[in-house]
């Protein structure tokens, strides 16, 4: 490419960071108290704040079966050509994020989800190491500057921005950044300090009177075209929640399974390990980017969490609160596998909750299912239909 031609491909971009720069040298932080008081009153006792971002010091380990080269907890946008966990001079600890962007028209950004609370006040803060990189928050209700830094000068610097979350807002994208062609960018030690989210609320069943049943189906391994026949001649509203890998296997099937009105697809984590034996920092991880790989698949973001094993404690519950998850939802009854196991005395009543598997089995499963509601006068409904 001849001086001439770069220069006209270049100019773009570099009118484009200048407008940048002149529009955030003007730019002040929001104000972070006067519009936002503590809930329930000036007298009100201020909740602990703590640190809400996934893998914030890019040191925890990629769950199993999550995708190759990942960054858990993160989403960037060039990925793993782009984008890797690198021992190489952190600022802290063992590992930080380095980002390479790929080509002329990528800025290298990384993201996450963050849950909040409405009308709150919150500090998002990392260490970078570059040229241009910027560090913001999107989705928080209100206009947010991010903080940037032109250059770091080979070292490490902190960039800080803070901002209140409008009266709506649950979650906010928290990304990072460089610039186009302004060569590779390090971040370590992401913060985004705050009150945390009320835990999540565990459930075996919904409270309802209405004469409804709940069918659920996990994992998604063993996907049966006399499952889907079943399910679409009778109509049935079903709770998917399957894992990534066989979610981003066949997303298609996914899609034809949940077509019925009340039908959704929700989160089982990624690798379908024992999350009570996990710290809180790592079942977010496992909660959260199963959360993000469902939301990328289907277009929308799960609210009920179903724990492998029916195994979870306190840290469950936060992590899946963190997350923005706000059921983690067990079963009262299970017919996998040719079982009739109702965990309770008596026929199926209503907002029972049904366990069943993606297997070989399951289209004799819902049959069964199905002829237990039945007999009880119970109609099959979806979850998402009754549990907000």
């Amino acid at each position: 490419m001849s001086t001439r031609g770069l220069s006209a491909r270049l100019s773009p971009r570099l009118s484009a960071l200048a407008a940048s720069v002149a529009l955030l040298t003007g730019l002040a932080a929001p104000a972070a108290s006067a519009d936002a008081p503590p809930a329930g009153g000036p007298n009100a006792q201020a909740a602990p704040t703590v640190n809400l971002a996934t893998n914030p010091g890019f040191e925890l380990p990629s769950p199993d079966l999550a995708d190759w080269g990942s960054v858990p907890g993160w989403n960037c946008t060039g990925g793993p050509a782009e984008a890797s966990v690198s021992a190489t001079a952190p600022h802290a600890g063992a590992a930080a994020l380095t980002v390479t962007p790929a080509n002329a028209d990528s800025t290298g950004e990384c993201a996450q989800t963050v849950a909040v609370q409405p009308n709150t006040t919150y500090t998002a803060s990392a260490w970078v190491r570059g040229s241009f990189v910027y560090l913001g928050a999107t989705s928080t209700g209100k206009d947010v500057a991010p903080a940037w830094t032109e250059t770091t000068g080979g070292g490490w610097q902190r960039l800080s921005t803070r901002f209140t979350t409008g009266p709506n807002a649950r979650s906010i994208r928290l990304y990072v950044h460089g610039w186009y062609q302004q060569g590779p960018f390090s971040v370590d030690d992401v913060r985004v300090d705050g009150p945390a989210p009320a835990p999540s609320v565990a459930a075996g069943s919904v409270p309802t009177s209405d004469k409804v049943v709940f069918f659920t189906v996990d994992d998604g391994w063993q996907r049966t075209p006399e499952a889907e026949r079943f399910i679409a001649d009778h109509r049935l509203p079903i709770t998917a929640f399957p894992l990534p890998m066989p979610a981003a296997t066949d997303p298609a099937f996914f899609r034809r399974i949940t077509a019925v009105p009340g039908s959704s697809v929700q989160d089982h984590s990624v690798s379908h390990t024992d999350l009570s034996t996990l710290p809180l920092e790592r079942q977010q991880i496992e909660i959260c980017d199963a959360r993000d790989s469902m939301t990328r698949l289907f277009g929308t973001a799960p609210t009920f969490f179903r724990p492998p094993y029916f195994s979870w404690n306190a840290d469950t519950l936060q992590a899946a609160a963190n997350c923005g998850i706000r059921t983690v939802l067990t079963a009262d009854a299970d017919f996998s596998w040719g079982a009739t196991n109702i965990w309770h005395p008596g026929l199926l009543q209503p907002g029972d909750v049904v366990l069943m598997h993606w297997t070989d089995t399951l289209a004799a499963d819902l049959q069964r299912a199905l002829a237990a509601a039945d007999a009880a006068g119970l109609k099959p409904a979806g979850l998402v239909d009754y549990l907000r």
